[in-house]
């Protein structure tokens, strides 16, 4: 059984020490924070070690999860990189090329995760790319942990951005829809707290349903979609606008932000 350590505790990290800490892949983790607060939070609600020292955490652990900012990655990688040894280290820092990590701590074993923030609720879709020191075993290990908190693929790191555009930025796609939804089911007489859930439940059942049944998405809108009726109603409108065109867009444009931070 690994030992873990975070250097940084905001959302996604706790969500991630939230969901190692209820499955039985580490039950040895510790967190360090520049903020007292925030170790007090973490200590307090997963009755883990914690630190101010990031050396300490980073010393006395086999997975070290870098969960800073980017722009406050470097720091830290200095902070640490004479007490990395052996020790696998994982950064989630969003543009971080795995390139500028393994510059930044020589002949070190690195991966690289692209998570989104519905780790919060356990439901991650996340992809990682692993540096060219990562052994198979750390590639297993992290798709461990990566997989306790949703799903995760592993990949060539250029795909990274595609998965910052669909699933790093999605999230808020997706809310920006339900938000829409819920506004015109409010324009139609709907309380707005019975159109919020019709939309929210209506999304995680369509994710369901596809995933777990097999279906196709053309499949599904044929299923729904009767002759003359209001789901084709609808679509017409969405063909009109020209809506899956501006989908296509809105993902092509986070995919080009995503290249662009790399640089």
């Amino acid at each position: 059984m690994k030992s873990i350590a975070f250097i940084g505790t905001g959302r996604m990290a706790s969500a991630l020490i939230s969901c190692i800490h209820k499955s039985s892949i580490s039950k040895s983790i510790i967190a360090s924070d520049k903020s007292d607060i925030n170790l007090a939070r973490i200590k307090k609600q997963f009755k883990i070690k914690t630190t101010a020292d990031n050396k300490e955490a980073a010393g006395n652990s086999d997975i070290v999860f870098i969960c800073v900012k980017p722009q406050d990655i470097d720091a830290v990688l200095d902070e640490i990189n004479d007490v990395v040894k052996n020790q696998l280290v994982v950064s989630i820092a969003a543009g971080i090329r795995l390139k500028h990590l393994e510059n930044k701590l020589k002949n070190k074993r690195i991966i690289r995760v692209m998570p989104n923030i519905n780790c919060l609720v356990g439901e991650m879709a996340a992809g990682f790319s692993a540096g060219k020191y990562a052994t198979k075993e750390d590639i297993k290990n992290v798709s461990g942990i990566l997989n306790s908190a949703g799903i995760a693929f592993f990949m060539k790191e250029d795909l990274l951005d595609a998965v910052t555009g669909i699933s790093g930025s999605g999230p808020a796609f997706f809310a920006y829809f339900i938000y829409a939804f819920v506004k015109a089911g409010i324009k139609n007489g709907l309380p707005k707290e019975v159109a919020f859930r019709l939309a929210c439940q209506t999304a995680i059942g369509t994710g369901k349903l596809l995933m777990e049944s097999g279906i196709t998405t053309d499949e599904l809108i044929g299923m729904v979609a009767s002759k003359k009726g209001t789901t084709i109603a609808g679509l017409n409108a969405l063909k009109r606008h020209k809506v899956k065109d501006i989908l296509t867009k809105t993902i092509d444009a986070a995919v080009k932000r995503s290249r662009e931070l790399g640089k």
